[in-house]
């Protein structure tokens, strides 16, 4: 086991009683003590971990800069190359699951840069040491005896099981959870190795997606145009309506053609009103399975479409510049105090939050569509300075110290 960043010797210390009653509690359900020796012998938490874990992010970031990371030309060009390369295992994944070929591409790219990124942190000694952190114990102890359970079948040795600081692994980034439950062997070799064995990764990764409900045929999300005068109060994620509802309502795809699908989709502003539009659809939910973010989700579509040959976003990006967590803490604040409930100021851009911006904006004549634009901002904080000079309400108290909770990974 490589030598790690340890943390002072009463840290130490105790986490050597922890990790001893640790490894007492994995040998009763089962762990081999050769597993246990390889695993976990001579381990130190990992002070770097611990601060990924525990780390706020300064800024909201845009759905521009989001999607300019991860989707651009270079991206693109790779995972056509990524798709030629192999296209008889990828070929054989669709044909097996009905999960496309770009979008298996796509979540790889995201994941991974194409394989170039694995991570290199071991994972039971990155999981051991958030397991004893406290902060989400539970949770991790509970990958840790999984990742135990993996090395125990014979998939991978303990010192070559390596990933992401939070304990994701492999080409596809499974948590240890996530590997038991859906990985396969597709090599046929009799273990699944998710790391060396590129079939093992695409095939898992499209029975993951299956499993969660993909619906073979229909689109993730599509960019969309949106008619003058377009009610935004009726968008969101959760705002599902018929597809035959919304082109009633004049909302086509960004070059213009007929909306496709037949079922309910829904339309979501990742950038405000002035940027990007899109209809999602049910298999937004399937990859907001996978990882529980909007841009993440829109990401893997905007990818997808783009290997398949689908041009760029038609849309400006919207509004420049993001809110930081301590504006977006005051913007809560202000509405709060305004009598817009936006829940607890945790500077976190929640559905409370949302729908308490949404409805001071429809209540001063803005656009409704709920992001916290600069200019947004500006106008809630104007209108609270004018209450306070009136003498309606009082000034803000700014939120303690600790009030916003820490992100999860």
């Amino acid at each position: 086991m490589a030598t790690l960043v340890s943390l002072p010797v009463h840290a130490q210390a105790t986490f050597d009683d922890w990790l001893a009653a640790f490894r007492q509690d994995a040998a009763e359900q089962g762990i081999s003590a050769a597993t246990l020796d390889a695993a976990l012998s001579g381990i130190t938490p990992i002070e770097r971990v611990v601060e990924l874990d525990r780390r706020q992010p300064e800024f909201l970031q845009t759905f521009s800069d989001y999607l300019g990371r991860r989707v651009n030309a270079q991206q693109v060009e790779r995972g056509q190359a990524m798709l030629a390369e192999h296209a008889a295992l990828l070929d054989a994944v669709e044909q097996r699951y009905g999960v496309p070929k770009t979008v298996l591409v796509a979540f790889w790219g995201l994941e991974t840069n194409y394989g170039s990124t694995l991570g290199s942190l071991n994972i039971p000694a990155s999981l051991a040491t958030l397991a004893f952190d406290g902060r989400r114990s539970a949770f991790f102890r509970s990958q840790l005896l999984d990742a135990l359970r993996i090395i125990d079948g014979g998939h991978v040795a303990a010192i070559d099981m390596n990933g992401s600081w939070a304990g994701a692994m492999g080409h596809m980034q499974f948590m240890p959870s996530t590997f038991r439950a859906y990985a396969v062997d597709a090599d046929g070799d009799a273990r699944i190795d998710l790391w060396q064995s590129l079939p093992d990764a695409m095939f898992s990764a499209a029975n993951y997606l299956t499993r969660a409900g993909w619906r073979q045929g229909e689109p993730v999300a599509l960019e969309v145009r949106l008619p003058a005068g377009f009610d935004f109060r009726g968008i969101g994620v959760n705002q599902r309506q018929p597809v035959a509802d919304w082109a009633a309502r004049g909302v086509q795809a960004a070059d213009g053609s007929a909306l496709p699908g037949t079922g309910r989709a829904a339309v979501v502003l990742p950038q405000g009103w002035q940027g990007p539009a899109f209809m999602v659809y049910d298999n937004f939910d399937v990859v907001m399975r996978w990882n529980r973010s909007v841009n993440y989700a829109l990401a893997v579509a905007q990818l997808s479409w783009q290997l398949a040959g689908g041009a760029p976003l038609v849309a400006q990006p919207g509004e420049a510049g993001a809110l930081s967590t301590a504006q977006l803490q005051s913007l809560q604040l202000a509405l709060n105090a305004l009598g817009f409930d936006a829940g607890p100021e945790d500077g976190l851009l929640g559905p409370r939050t949302q729908a308490a911006l949404r409805q001071y904006q429809a209540d001063h004549g803005l656009p409704a569509d709920g992001y916290p634009a600069p200019s947004v901002l500006a106008h809630v904080e104007r209108k609270h300075a004018d209450m306070v000079g009136a003498a309606l309400i009082g000034p803000l108290t700014d939120p303690q110290p600790g009030d916003a909770p820490p992100t999860a990974p």
